[in-house]
């Protein structure tokens, strides 16, 4: 924690870290907003970039139907559906517009956003490994990736990532699937369940009784010790924030197979859980060279983990964490329990996001009993962030003469890998929740 003076020259000149600290939740819209042809210059990469990583993905859809066979149908796209939430938007007193969400929760192979990027860096790791080697060439069905002696090569090599949960489920799967040493560096917030299933794909699991940066500072730490060894690092990868951002132009052309429209009379707002920063960061660059100035993005994230607001407030990025300010960084929402934000990030989108807004714990499981009861979606409690970001939206002047006509797409980022018994406590908990506020 800082200094005392230090803290007070902070709130002072910055008053909103005062809120911050009494962990209500609130919002901020981001007075530095910029044109999208204007904010895309921050970010260092390129439509090019985004239409390199796609057709990356596309190269190993052989080697994912045949190696996952619950990509088959899809024919190795690992890919979610949008869904409208009529019966959602009622009961969030949402009287116009139009609510959507985006199931990443139900991507496959890993069952949640990460399955985007994480992923993406493994396949795009292995397809250099196999080329430089010469078991790859260009034209090649990537299928033949699945053989045996293929798995024996790659596990010469060893691939690691710090993570509270959800990445080191997308990097473990894949990278033990193509046959990678694989190690996950596990933060004290990851769920047991999470860390028993990596295991059961013969993963290792190194755990941690503190948080996300140590976790993460530990596979790095591997990684620099071991030449044979990949760090995929949350905090600064372009090839995940690349691998994320492909939803954007896929969720154009789900839009336009659905007939919702986006352009200046029917705006697109999309909210985002928010943890270190990569997946929200990576979609909403994917979403901006979709659909320019037409989205406006906003980052959701817990009250007692509130980095990306931070970071991005104060212009400090990755040179402040919440728990020097005072807060304690613990939140039931386990994939957004980030103390210190991506400074890559933070820079990059600084001018691209609109708003942030913060959500309790409590809030997160009523949104999420809410959801299971009207709509019989099942999400974990980090994926319902998103919704805490609509009221903020609706009650702001700058877009009254757009809600008419808009469209509200929540990302919901994770939870159809959680074990029964568990979600259906995170459930009965929400409906406690529902319960003692209508008393």
């Amino acid at each position: 924690m800082l200094p005392t003076p230090a803290i007070a020259a902070l709130r002072e000149k910055f008053p909103l870290i005062t809120e911050l600290m009494a962990l209500q939740p609130l919002s901020w819209f981001n007075p530095r907003i910029a044109p999208a042809a204007e904010g895309l210059k921050d970010v260092g990469l390129t439509a090019d970039d985004v239409a390199d990583a796609s057709a990356r993905l596309a190269r190993f859809a052989p080697y994912l139907a045949k190696a996952f066979p619950e990509t088959q149908a899809s024919g190795g796209v690992i890919e979610s559906p949008v869904v409208p939430l009529p019966a959602m938007q009622a009961a969030l007193d949402m009287t116009s517009g139009q609510l959507w969400l985006k199931q990443d929760s139900h991507l496959p192979i890993s069952g949640s956003i990460k399955a985007r990027g994480g992923i993406y860096e493994v396949l795009k790791h292995a397809e250099m490994l196999a080329l430089d080697a010469g078991l790859l060439k260009e034209g090649d069905d990537y299928s033949l990736l699945a053989s045996d002696a293929v798995r024996a090569f790659f596990g010469q090599y060893a691939i690691a990532v710090g993570s509270t949960g959800n990445l080191g489920l997308s990097i473990g799967i894949m990278s033990a699937r193509l046959g990678f040493r694989a190690t996950v560096h596990m933060s004290a917030d990851a769920r047991q369940w999470k860390k028993d299933k990596l295991r059961s794909h013969g993963v290792t699991v190194v755990e941690y009784a503190t948080d996300y940066s140590v976790a993460v500072e530990a596979g790095r730490q591997q990684a620099e010790n071991d030449p044979t060894c990949h760090f995929v690092d949350d905090e600064n990868s372009h090839d995940l924030f690349l691998g994320y951002a492909v939803a954007g132009q896929r969720l154009q052309a789900q839009f336009q197979a659905a007939g919702v429209a986006v352009d200046a009379h029917h705006p697109l707002f999309v909210y985002l859980p928010c943890g270190v920063g990569g997946g929200p960061g990576g979609v909403a660059f994917g979403l901006k060279l979709a659909f320019g100035d037409f989205v406006h993005c906003v980052f959701v994230e817990p009250t007692h983990s509130p980095c990306m607001l931070l970071g991005v407030h104060t212009g400090l990025h990755e040179g402040i964490s919440v728990q020097e300010i005072g807060i304690d960084n613990l939140t039931a929402a386990d994939g957004l329990a980030v103390g210190r934000p991506s400074g890559f990030v933070g820079r990059a989108m600084q001018r691209l996001i609109d708003g942030y807004a913060t959500v309790t714990d409590e809030e997160l499981y009523r949104l999420l009993a809410t959801l299971e009861q009207t709509q019989g979606l099942r999400l974990e409690p980090s994926a319902v962030a998103g919704f805490a970001g609509i009221p903020a939206v609706l009650a702001a002047p700058q877009y009254q003469a757009q809600l008419e006509t808009a469209t509200h797409l929540v990302w919901g980022t994770g939870g159809s890998m959680v074990p029964e018994q568990e979600m259906a406590a995170y459930v009965a908990r929400g409906r406690a929740l529902l319960a003692a506020g209508a008393a």
